[in-house]
């Protein structure tokens, strides 16, 4: 992959920001890099908690879905809550389940099957619950695009609102482009045109706790329970890869807050399976160890293991299904990695702009996840899909300067069913039409060269000597990092290299003495990209200058890097090291 490291140069008086926060100049700029720009953001910022939210009153139809719900709890009719499989769709639901049982609804919760039923609410779903008498359909994380099954619903006289955070289906022509809304009850969507809801990229979990914030708040109850549901919002919110911005980031912070005072069985059976302290959680340990152990169950099972887990009351049986989970993880992990390897060598061959895979022995439900990684590898969108049980099924992931939901939408007689947003899509088709599709999507494309590559923005070139511990705690402050508030990115060039030590039970660690042009020497960490960075030297450099740094003598090898600073504690010891991304 082609890559283009661009210095940040938007300018603000740092010196005036510092002294006004309380924060160092580093901060200061760093701050107005995420474009965070006047008082009252910056403030909101740096303190913003989860009185800054907007009311759930601004959701268009918000005050009908609350005005039903409270009639069907009072006359003790029968509510199904249908949710999607993944981590957003199960905490969705689950923070509906549990709030409405709170409030004394006759309530159950149904996930559909990943294999069986596909995404979303479907007709069977629909006519099982008009058989098991449920009176009310409450969707979360699906249904904006089930127009016929919807329908069908109302059909069967069934009541139905709408949750749901996904793009609104339309249609283009030479008039312009009329939107298609389900014909439910109501729809609380931001994305609807005509809603007045300010923040438009929150995740389902997150529309679910605005619905049942407005319900609490409707029926006199208070919002202490309400709040006890944020990290639920708050690991949805991550592991959907919402940009951490405005509500996003203060519902992750309060989150990972709250994880710290969290006594609900099931999530702490989870954390510790996975060798994790709640004290220290942060967006990391949301996005890549405790969402993938709950989405496993949805990829390889039922993600009715994860909401059992989270519904759990029994430590002994919660433990069961935290280390069930686990284990389905470690397996998902095993079947990414192959399918990632037989990925790489179809990208490897194919010039085109936009990538379609075709994996025919890929199990469908990791499909999205090797889709990120080839994304990752190669800049460019991707659309990875497997054979199913009619037809072909997949998942797409794309970059920033491509509008994924909107390319799909201009080829969607090809398909028998797709969905997403900007960012990410599922799809199913007919297996002919896998060639047409690919050919499509790239004659439609207008990416250019430079979309292409990779471009690294550096927040600023930062000495070695700058780096101390009280820069480092202070850089806490802006955190929880993400999709859309990454980790800061410092660099620094001529780089010696003094030192190579290879460590890890694979070999992929690597640890660094480097040296500055000021002769700072600091420890450098390089972390699963060892083979890698052991080619680029040795290409470079030469043997020879390796075998000398392994040996800690004196050699030629000098790098441009890209670091992240940080406090190695071991022992009781503390000690300022950096951790190298990205090198040339």
């Amino acid at each position: 992959m082609n890559e283009k490291w661009y210095l940040q140069t938007k300018k603000a008086d740092f010196i005036k920001i510092s002294e006004k926060f309380n924060i160092s100049p580093i901060t200061a700029r760093l701050i107005r890099n995420r474009d965070v720009i006047g008082d009252e953001k910056i403030e909101e910022y740096l303190n913003g908690n989860i009185d800054n939210l907007h009311s759930p009153w601004l959701f268009k139809d918000m005050d009908k879905a609350v005005d039903i719900l409270k009639i069907k709890i009072s006359h003790e009719s029968k509510i199904r809550i249908i949710c999607d499989y993944d981590v957003d769709g199960i905490c969705s639901g689950y923070i509906l389940h549990r709030s409405l049982i709170e409030l004394g609804a006759v309530v159950d919760v149904v996930i559909p099957h990943r294999i069986k039923d596909g995404y979303g609410i479907n007709e069977r779903l629909i006519k099982q619950a008009y058989n098991d008498g449920v009176d009310t359909i409450l969707t979360c994380d699906n249904g904006i695009a089930a127009i016929s099954q919807i329908a069908y619903a109302k059909s069967l006289g069934m009541t139905v609102i709408v949750t749901d955070h996904h793009e609104v289906v339309f249609e283009k022509n030479d008039s312009g482009t009329t939107y298609i809304l389900p014909d439910a009850d109501a729809v609380v969507n931001h994305k609807q045109k005509d809603c007045n809801y300010p923040f438009k990229e929150l995740c389902g979990a997150m529309v679910a706790y605005q619905l049942v914030s407005a319900l609490f708040e409707s029926m006199d109850r208070g919002q202490n329970f309400v709040k006890e549901l944020l990290p639920y919002a708050a690991i949805a919110t991550v592991c959907d890869v919402m940009e951490l911005q405005g509500e996003n980031r203060i519902v992750v912070k309060a989150g990972i807050e709250s994880f710290k005072t969290n006594n609900d069985i099931g999530i702490n059976a989870l954390i510790d399976i996975c060798n994790l302290d709640k004290r220290k959680l942060d967006s990391y340990h949301f996005g890549f160890i405790l969402g993938p152990c709950l989405n496993a169950s949805g990829r390889l099972d039922t993600a009715k293991k994860a909401m059992e887990l989270l519904e759990c009351k029994s430590r002994e049986k919660a433990g069961d299904l935290a280390e069930k989970l686990k284990k389905l993880n470690d397996e998902r992990k095993e079947l990414t990695e192959k399918g990632v390897c037989e990925a790489i060598k179809i990208a490897d061959e194919c010039m085109d702009s936009v990538l379609v895979i075709y994996l025919k022995d890929c199990h469908e439900s990791i499909a999205g996840i090797i889709a990120g990684r080839i994304r990752e590898k190669y800049n460019k969108p991707v659309l990875v899909l497997t054979n199913a049980a009619d037809g072909v099924k997949g998942s797409g992931r794309s970059i920033d300067a491509y509008d994924m939901y909107a390319e799909l939408s201009g080829v969607k007689e090809l398909f028998t069913k797709f969905g997403g947003h900007k960012m990410a899509a599922g799809v199913s088709l007919p297996k002919e039409n896998i060639e047409i599709l690919r050919k499509r999507l790239n004659e439609n494309c207008h990416l250019t060269e430079d979309d292409l590559y990779l471009k690294v923005w550096i927040d600023m070139q930062l000495p070695f000597e700058y780096v101390t511990m009280n820069m480092i705690q202070e850089l806490s402050l802006i955190g929880p990092y993400g999709k859309g508030n990454e980790k800061p990115v410092f660099a620094e060039k001529n780089i010696k290299v003094n030192k190579i030590q290879i460590q890890g039970e694979t070999g992929n660690v690597l640890r660094l003495t480097v040296e500055n042009s000021n002769r700072y020497r600091l420890t450098a960490m390089i972390f699963g990209r060892a083979m890698e960075f052991m080619s680029f030297i040795k290409e470079k450099f030469g043997q020879a200058e390796i075998d000398k740094a392994l040996k800690g003598e004196k050699n030629n090898i000098e790098i441009m890097v890209t670091y992240y600073p940080k406090i190695n504690e071991y022992n009781g010891n503390s000690q300022i090291q950096i951790v190298i991304d990205r090198f040339c």
